[in-house]
């Protein structure tokens, strides 16, 4: 594991990523498209899950940082939630639920880790696990 120089290195800032590519083409879907307000919710907690990685990168501080992963963290479990709802009006089908819900868990998952090594790291010269 080496220094991130940039927030593009961070894994879950990758995953992140795919999830909002995965949920702006799920929300393209015809019933799905025609719901505009549960559509912008689940496209806006999609981006916010990659954003608050890369903005709590450009913070000051590991602690700071930490913060804006648990807000990413937190987006990343709204989508969750905003499936479940896509999934009962059958705006998605049973397998892009799955799909989608598991690529958010992995998204939670690294975002959890990450945040947790950084309040546990002892020192500043620590390397950054990404």
């Amino acid at each position: 594991m080496g220094t991130i120089t940039r927030f593009e290195e961070i894994h879950a800032w990758r995953k992140a990523r795919e999830l909002v590519r995965e949920v702006y083409k799920a929300s393209n879907a015809d019933l799905f498209n025609r719901d505009y307000g549960l559509k912008d919710q689940i496209r806006r907690a999609a981006v916010s899950s990659m954003c608050n990685i890369a903005e709590g990168y450009g913070r000051s501080s590991d602690r700071d940082f930490a913060h804006f992963l648990d807000i990413a963290r937190a987006s990343a479990l709204e989508v969750q939630s905003i499936l479940y709802v896509a999934l009962d009006l059958e705006y998605i089908r049973t397998e892009e639920f799955n799909k989608l819900y598991d690529l958010a868990n992995q998204c939670v998952s690294m975002i959890t880790g990450f945040s947790s090594y950084l309040r546990v790291k002892k020192s500043p010269e620590s390397e950054i696990p990404n």
